[in-house]
């Protein structure tokens, strides 16, 4: 993550001429361009590989409206898919945001106590049971 940022910084601070012109104040400074428009900056893949994480993708695909690539990187659109599919089915109430804070991984630990033999506690912690559960609806999907 801290690469993409710094990355972003870089294109941004190019943008406006020179990263060695910049100066102090730049640095200290929000970046003028959002994530958005540099693609996925961060990825949540949870333990999945990317084989898993592409069976995800193509079941998000034709029923949550996830329209990005099958790339196997749980990323922002990945993660609105989800979203959409936790607020149908699993009582998530939070923004579609594309980011799996603890309201999501909650919601996701609900979907996979049901179906994926999760029995851990319903934390929003992304630990060794609910990776080992999504892994396991991944491997389903494949």
């Amino acid at each position: 993550m801290t690469r993409s940022i710094v990355s972003a910084t870089a294109v941004v601070g190019l943008a406006i001429g020179t990263l060695a012109g910049a100066g102090t104040s730049f640095a200290a400074a929000e970046p003028a361009v959002s994530a958005e428009a540099f693609g996925t900056l961060a990825t949540h893949n949870f333990g999945l590989t990317g084989t898993q994480a592409k069976n995800v993708q193509r079941w998000l695909a034709p029923r949550y409206d996830y329209t990005g690539d099958n790339d196997g990187l749980l990323g922002t659109q990945s993660w609105k898919a989800m979203q959409r599919y936790l607020a149908a089915h699993w009582r998530y109430t939070d923004p579609i945001d594309g980011i799996p804070g603890s309201d999501t991984i909650k919601a996701l630990q609900k979907f996979l106590r049901e179906s994926f033999d999760y029995t851990g506690p319903i934390d929003g912690i992304a630990g060794p049971g609910t990776r080992a559960a999504f892994a396991r609806f991944a491997d389903s999907h494949g």
